[in-house]
């Protein structure tokens, strides 16, 4: 098995022993965990507004797809970490605007006790090549 490493500044650098993405075999894209950090500055967007970390996250997520050679249409299987379910149907408006219904990838999503920088949502995807 082949083992390559993506990282792109046009997504936040990883706060940990981690990397962005690994594209594994040349066709499977494996990405981290993307919370509502800003690329450019390091600092969290939309505090408090679930749609705007929403949107932060999948533009980070799609930011890494594509320094991989891929995109959103690529993605087979995605989770969804929130620190409140009530806030699952305004992540979902946003999520959907991203993924549409009919071609969806499989998902997850489920409430967590805390999300690194205390963030809403947390989203990471498996993506095929």
């Amino acid at each position: 098995m082949s083992r390559h490493v993506i990282n792109t500044d046009k997504a936040p650098a990883p706060v940990g022993p981690y990397n962005q993405a690994i594209v594994a075999s040349g066709q499977m894209i494996f990405v981290a965990g993307q919370v509502p950090l800003d690329p450019a500055t390091g600092s969290i967007v939309g505090e408090g507004d679930i749609k705007a970390q929403t949107e932060q996250s999948l533009q980070n997520l799609t930011a890494i797809l594509e320094a991989a050679g891929a995109s959103l249409a690529n993605v087979v299987k995605t989770s969804v970490f929130l620190k409140d379910m009530n806030d699952f149907a305004a992540m979902n408006s946003v999520y959907a605007q991203h993924f549409g219904e009919d071609e969806a990838p499989a998902r997850a999503c489920v409430e967590v006790a805390r999300l690194p920088k205390d963030v809403l949502v947390e989203v990471e995807c498996i993506a095929v090549i």
